[in-house]
């Protein structure tokens, strides 16, 4: 903030980095990179570019009526794709006539001697939304192609309705087909998608079927290595939503300027000609508006709140908005709030702001469940950080549901949200880069009213080189040009000064291009003893807010011993003791998000009779039972809100 108006975040320059490996085995790398001037012009080239190619508009469906295709889904494993190729491995849907073979017909054999190798109604079952990892103990494992099969009856609509089948997640690859016919293919793991059904539904007896793939693959978006579980299925709720010819599609709404209470925000109209009018309400603030469609559905609005309550984590207010235009009406509830920062000060409204945070998985394993299923489960986790008197949560390492953000809404949690671009990637891919960007005009497509969301992540320790650069440069004019009312911001890492091993440096060109600049740390786990902590002294050049996004160590709940023996307690604990005080000499200290909330699944962690498939760094057992670091980061909030810990 400067002169009482709230401009998007800053844009600040390029700086050169090196920076050692923090994992076990890993290599000190010093990269030495050319002076940063390119990159800079890169960065106001893709902003350009950026700003010239939108991105389609989202769809926004949690508010409306939806008829449900949740619940039982009847499901093969095909672990060779026959049902996909034939045996010269071309692809049915690429046929001209496929035949009854190809799974997606979900056909049935016409005479006693015709040959049909599978049948949907005698398969086995799976509940959507859910992973199959967790339903089935011989799938704990799969990575490869289930097909999933759903029966159903169109929805009641009149006529001139459009029909659009939504889907929240589906983890990694989609083939989608209807009745026989393939809507299309998603690849993304975490991000909403749709098709148009309408006019290609039976009344009754529909047959929807997908191919869902979560095989890892070295393009991909996650790429090969992660250091979570790769749950397979169609993670997220599934529906069919009946809107008019022309409806209210999506809609954008902000505080504009702190000093004046003027909200600004824009509509966008599905089916509009041009001329169509649209009606903007926010009854509980004496507000109706109406403004007008230009030739591509969009109208613009703008007013002033005076009297409007902000929104923030001691007082979540959310206003009913009405968006209406000709029989369509979009219903919603919206914060107004503003995000800034002002030197290494980071700001809430006009107020100085410290994020007292926590990282979060999507899982929950308290019932035995993996990836989370429903608005119950998110609600518990979210829960659990606030009983840590969190007010920021970082949503790692990928979209999470929208039940989660939404309640972060009425819950009064900031939230981090990014996109899985993670440790590597195909960085000199074109493709990778679409798959990277399409998740991220997504994630902000879905969730850029909410209230609760203040920063877009880019990705998470990336390896400095020109091609990562290049690549994360275009990502951050994308998100610029996507959403200038945020934060943006990475996880990065760290290195020392050379010859000088107790001094902590951050520096990367990716910190002149955000506003937050974030590290991950894991000094006295992966980056020597205890005793560091006490000795480190940091150097972060850049005058923004610094953000530890996270630090930690593993424990086995209930495992106890002395101070100094890893994998107890008593050592997590010491280790976040010795943390949040180093974190504390830091200048533009602006917050941090220790790693992690809750334990959860990775193939990596293999150590048994610790470890046994989970990360251990959880201030909370995956049951959700408290370790004694727990109570070391919960006294350390208390303080920092001002309460007697």
């Amino acid at each position: 903030m400067r002169d009482g108006t709230v401009p998007r975040a800053g844009v600040g320059y390029p700086r050169s980095l090196h920076i050692p490996s923090t994992r076990p085995g890993g290599t000190h790398v010093r990269y030495r990179l050319p002076r940063p001037c390119w990159l800079l012009l890169l960065y106001f080239a893709c902003i350009l570019a950026a700003a010239a190619a939108p991105a389609e508009a989202p769809m926004q469906a949690y508010t409306r009526p939806v008829q449900s295709l949740d619940g039982e889904w009847k499901v093969i494993v095909d672990p060779y794709e026959n049902g996909y190729y034939n045996y010269r491995y071309q692809p049915f849907d690429q046929l001209a006539e496929p035949p009854k073979g190809a799974y997606f017909r979900d056909a049935k054999p016409d005479s006693p001697t015709d040959l049909v190798e599978y049948d949907f109604d005698r398969a086995a079952s799976l509940q959507v939304p859910g992973d199959w990892n967790t339903q089935d103990p011989k799938l704990y494992y799969y990575e490869g192609s289930v097909w999933y099969r759903k029966k159903f009856d169109a929805p009641a609509r009149r006529a001139g309705d459009r029909v659009f089948l939504e889907f929240g997640a589906v983890n990694y690859r989609a083939d989608v087909y209807l009745n026989g016919r393939k809507l299309g293919v998603h690849e993304g793991g975490f991000t909403p998608f749709r098709f148009e059904v309408t006019g290609q539904l039976r009344d009754r007896g529909n047959s929807l079927v997908l191919k869902v793939d979560n095989k890892r693959h070295a393009d991909a978006v996650p790429t090969l290595n992660t250091d979570w579980w790769n749950y397979g299925g169609i993670t997220r709720s599934v529906g069919l939503v009946v809107v008019p010819a022309v409806f209210v599609r999506d809609y954008r709404l902000a505080l504009a300027s702190l000093a004046d209470r003027e909200v600004a925000g824009s509509v966008q109209l599905g089916g509009a000609r041009g001329g169509e009018k649209v009606r903007v309400a926010l009854p509980e603030l004496g507000i109706r508006e109406t403004v007008r469609a230009d030739a591509d559905g969009r109208a613009a609005f703008r007013f002033r709140v005076p009297e409007a309550k902000l929104w923030s984590p001691q007082h979540p207010q959310l206003y009913r908005v009405e968006i209406a235009s000709g029989v369509d009406t979009l219903v919603d509830r919206v914060g107004l709030r503003t995000i800034s920062t002002r030197g290494r000060q980071l700001l809430l409204n006009g107020e100085p702001l410290f994020l007292r945070g926590i990282a979060v998985h999507e899982e929950y394993s308290a019932d035995g469940g993996g990836r989370v299923r429903d608005a119950a489960q998110a609600r518990q986790l979210l829960e659990w950080a606030k009983s840590l008197d969190a007010n920021f949560v970082r949503l790692a390492h990928y979209p999470h549901s929208e039940h989660m953000t939404r309640l972060a809404d009425e819950m009064g949690l900031l939230v981090w949200s990014e996109i899985p671009v993670y440790w590597t990637i195909d960085w000199g891919n074109e493709a990778t880069y679409r798959n990277a960007e399409a998740q991220l005009e997504a994630m902000i497509g879905r969730d850029h009213n909410r209230a609760a969301v203040i920063i877009w992540s880019l990705a998470n320790e990336t390896p400095v080189s020109e091609p990562r650069n290049r690549f994360l440069s275009r990502l951050a004019a994308r998100a610029r040009a996507l959403d200038d009312t945020r934060l943006l911001s990475a996880a990065m890492e760290k290195h020392y000064r050379e010859g000088d091993p107790d001094v902590a440096v951050v520096e990367d060109p990716l910190a002149g291009l955000v506003d937050l600049v974030s590290f991950n740390q894991y000094i006295g786990w992966y980056d020597g003893s205890l005793d560091k902590l006490d000795r480190v002294r940091w150097q972060v050049p850049y005058d923004k807010p610094v953000f530890i996004s996270e630090f930690g160590a593993d424990a086995k709940q209930g495992l106890h011993g002395d101070a100094g023996a890893i994998w107890t307690e008593e050592y997590q604990e010491e280790l976040y003791r010795r943390t949040l005080r180093m974190l504390e000499r830091i200048d533009g200290f602006a917050g941090t998000s220790p790693w992690i909330l809750a334990d959860f699944r990775s193939p990596r962690r293999p150590l048994a009779g610790i470890q046994d498939g989970y990360n251990r760094k959880g201030v909370l057992s995956e049951k959700g039972v408290p370790k004694k670091a727990f109570f070391v980061l919960r006294d350390y909030y208390r303080g920092k809100a001002g309460t007697a810990p």
